[in-house]
């Protein structure tokens, strides 16, 4: 049980106040989300430069501290993803925090897959032999992770739905194996910088769409340092709304993408 949060914009964009300022912003649901929970056991959020991914991750709460506000504040990016950690998989350490990077990509998940101390022998055997080595923690997650971009190796990255659609048939699949009845979390998002794409399975999530600059209710500002000739577009997604736009429930079983170049969320069903 976490929360995710991922933007995409096609202007870079400062998102500090769905992060911190909002009146359900990430930080304070890291204290307590709208059922009453805590996400406590982490934090972390990465952009992207002209290098790759640039992640800051910590092992503690986002409330505790100035550490999660600093790392928002500097935050001015088209593509961006955040994660605030309920440890059910593996516990309160950095290699445990989410997001999780390699190479080009990225990649955050909430929820559990049940019963992953059985599962987590054929996930690892699905996994390219020389991917396995990088796996550092002890969660459900990293090891989802690997798992895509083994998948992304042998099917490549044209389609990104469908990578992330065949993740989640085979995880829950083998996740039923061990008990027919369970029921696993799977909200993912994944992206390389310029395209973002994830998944509803089984946990909330929804979604606020952007068309042109507007002043930031929170802060009063607009929040880009816009080009006149661009028309901006942006999408946020979200475990629970954040703000008072007027945000939608992607509906469960779902997959969702966006792309720098496209930054409107498509959604479909599978």
């Amino acid at each position: 049980m976490c929360r995710l949060y991922g933007f995409c914009a096609n202007e870079p964009t400062k998102v500090e106040c769905t992060l911190v300022h909002a009146q359900n912003a990430l930080v304070a649901q890291s204290r307590s989300d709208l059922s009453g929970k805590t996400h406590s056991e982490g934090w972390g959020v990465v952009t992207f430069d002209d290098v790759g991914p640039q992640v800051e991750r910590q092992a503690w709460a986002a409330y505790h501290g100035e550490h999660f506000h600093r790392a928002a504040s500097r935050i001015y990016a088209d593509i961006v993803i955040a994660h605030v950690r309920r440890a059910t998989v593996g516990g309160a350490e950095i290699n445990n925090t989410h997001p999780f990077v390699s190479g080009k990509w990225a990649f955050a998940h909430n929820g559990t897959v049940r019963n992953f101390d059985r599962v987590k022998k054929k996930i690892l055997s699905e996994i390219a032999p020389d991917l396995k080595s990088s796996i550092k923690g002890q969660t459900d997650s990293e090891h989802i992770f690997y798992y895509v971009l083994s998948l992304i190796r042998r099917e490549g990255a044209s389609d990104l739905r469908a990578i992330i659609a065949q993740t989640i048939g085979d995880v829950d699949a083998w996740a039923r194996e061990v008990d027919p009845k369970s029921v696993s979390g799977l909200n993912i998002i994944l992206t390389d910088g310029d395209r973002i794409a994830g998944s509803r399975f089984g946990r909330t999530l929804h979604y606020v769409e952007r068309d042109g600059v507007y002043d930031c209710e929170i802060c009063g500002f607009p929040h880009i340092h816009h080009e006149q000739a661009t028309r901006y577009r942006a999408f946020v997604v979200a475990s629970e709304p954040l703000t008072h736009e007027n945000w939608l429930e992607i509906p469960d079983r779902s997959l969702w993408e966006g792309a720098v170049s496209r930054p409107e969320i498509s959604i479909r069903s599978f």
